[in-house]
């Protein structure tokens, strides 16, 4: 339980997540835990919510969907949450979410970006733009660059399949073309014979999106292959790199979200402040916008029913986020979403140069 202290708990207003703090996406399930934590304790620190107390507690999905599914349950059922904030995988938020539409519980998702994710119903919300947003971007990025003939890789799950997509169509609408498309079954204990493809199909630019472990491994592997050599771009750069050894990334170049303005400062120095570093990735700015989202919500519908708090999210308007300024759409997804193009250069992300 993040937050609440000693207050009993009619003195306390809990909210739910539900985050990968174990399996291979554990990185960026600590990062979204600790944006958690440090949104709990400013909205404590500006007076709580409804005159009390804000507590989040925190269930562990394992990565996987069922998991995520009893977890959200147990939320719902026992720690009695109107809002539960998850996942990270489109795979295990879609269920999640289909989960809390049926019980009457507002969603609110930080992480996943499969335009699927539109589906759910009108009690999920997103911080994260969908891939149609981010795909676009990383579109245009690349075909700015001067790339015209890509390879595309990403696991073939909701989330690779709906950021290939995307990112296909709008590349190739500019004029470029996608020569061969790499779904990779995760949970291979190597993936050499795609990277092999990839190297016959002799791309300008390798475009892809990986996290965990099994990026590592096909970082680590492409490395040993030569493959560095051709450009990478990476949807979410921060996310592919994070368990990545150093060497294997250095000079890929991505796209990331753009912590803009006064609101993104604050948010970069105070995580920087608490937990002695940068954040792994910057999945943790989403699920602490989506906890000072939710609480904005229950303040503005003075109430924590459930409906009230749906109607007084999607009333929000422009809020000024640490991953930039929110608004939802008709659907409760996220209008625009600032990125910027990233390069890593000696083990961390560096602003690519214009």
């Amino acid at each position: 339980m993040l937050g609440g202290g000693a207050a009993l708990a009619q003195d306390t207003v809990t909210l739910g997540a539900v985050l990968p703090l174990s399996g291979a996406s554990a990185t960026i399930g600590e990062d979204q835990r600790r944006g958690i934590e440090l949104a709990v304790e400013k909205v404590n620190a500006d007076g709580g919510v409804l005159g009390r107390k804000l507590a989040v507690a925190v269930e562990d999905s394992g990565g996987r969907a069922q998991s995520a599914v009893d977890a959200a349950r147990k939320l719902v059922s026992v720690s009695k949450t109107p809002v539960v904030i998850g996942e990270y995988s489109s795979g295990n938020t879609i269920p999640v979410g289909q989960y809390l539409q049926r019980e009457g519980i507002v969603h609110i998702n930080p992480g996943s970006s499969s335009p699927a994710i539109k589906t759910i119903g009108d009690r999920s919300f997103s911080t994260i733009g969908l891939d149609d947003v981010a795909g676009k971007f990383t579109a245009q990025a690349v075909y700015g660059m001067g790339h015209r003939k890509a390879v595309f890789l990403a696991p073939n799950n909701a989330y690779g399949q709906g950021v290939y997509s995307e990112t296909k169509a709008a590349f190739e609408a500019l004029g470029g073309q996608i020569v061969a498309n790499l779904l990779f079954t995760e949970g291979q204990s190597n993936y050499r014979r795609e990277l092999q493809r990839i190297a016959a199909a002799k791309p300008d630019v390798i475009i892809y999106s990986g996290y965990g472990q099994e990026a590592a491994t096909i970082n680590r592997e492409a490395f040993e292959l030569g493959l560095s050599k051709t450009p990478w771009f990476g949807i979410y750069l921060s996310m592919c790199t994070a368990d990545s050894r150093p060497e294997t990334v250095e000079g890929q170049m991505g796209m990331e979200v753009n912590y803009v303005g006064p609101d993104g400062a604050w948010y970069r120095d105070a995580y920087r402040k608490k937990f002695g570093k940068e954040f792994a990735t910057t999945f943790s700015g989403y699920t602490y916008d989506a906890v000072m989202m939710a609480a904005a919500a229950i303040n503005k519908a003075g109430s924590t029913e459930p409906a009230k708090i749906r109607e007084a999210l999607a009333a929000l308007g422009d809020y000024a986020g640490a991953t930039g300024p929110i608004a939802f759409d008709a659907q409760g997804q996220r209008k625009t979403q600032p990125y910027i193009v990233v390069s890593y250069k000696g083990g961390e992300l560096k602003t690519a140069a214009k």
